[in-house]
């Protein structure tokens, strides 16, 4: 028997507080460190599992008409990384260095019978994160630090020298959207994660 495995994912972010869809939208895999990632968490090595969201400001770029173009997302590469990373959450709710595993977790969603399990990232970026934003969702700038337009998720892989290392196994890139003081933003990142069965016979 052979089985054949799909990856999909899904990425919505919202304002809690107005319910305003700021992106809903499909997001790209990294094939390879997935893969290697899953191989390491299978085989329980302490590493390979979801531990980060990363955010950037490098993924587009907007033209004084307002047309936007968008970089392609980065899939290729063992030491890919997002375009321009000016933030980032430690999401893994089991991890010690997460300081709020109440608002960033990872849960994992099944429904007996079927042949997916969806894996759901949840973080939020509080009125107060990052610490040095501006006051007010106005700016002018598209590329400023925290007007955000790519998003990754990364697997720990472990520690070097104090410092943690991690993959990167998603990458979207999105209309730009800005975090400022005056408005929390969560985002809920699902990773369809589906076996493909009998497709041939042995």
């Amino acid at each position: 028997m052979e089985a054949k495995i799909k990856v999909v994912g899904f990425l919505k972010i919202t304002d809690p507080n107005t319910k305003e869809v700021l992106v809903d939208k499909t997001n790209s895999i990294h094939y390879e460190n997935l893969s290697y990632s899953l191989a390491q968490a299978f085989s329980d090595q302490d590493i390979g599992t979801l531990y980060q969201m990363n955010f950037g400001n490098g993924g587009s770029s907007v033209d004084p008409t307002g047309v936007i173009t968008y970089l392609p997302p980065n899939t290729v590469n063992q030491n890919a990384t997002l375009y321009n990373q000016t933030y980032s959450k430690i999401i893994d709710n089991n991890n010690a260095s997460n300081p709020d595993p109440v608002h960033n977790f990872i849960s994992v969603n099944h429904v007996p019978g079927m042949t997916y399990t969806d894996i759901v990232v949840t973080c939020l970026l509080d009125y107060g994160e990052p610490p040095d934003q501006q006051a007010f969702d106005n700016s002018t700038q598209t590329g400023g630090t925290y007007v955000f337009d790519e998003l990754g998720l990364f697997t720990y892989q472990g520690t070097q020298n104090n410092q943690t290392l991690t993959r990167l196994v998603t990458h979207v890139i999105f209309h730009p959207v800005q975090k400022s003081l005056n408005r929390q933003i969560q985002i809920d990142y699902t990773i369809r994660i589906q076996a493909l069965t009998n497709l041939s016979q042995a």
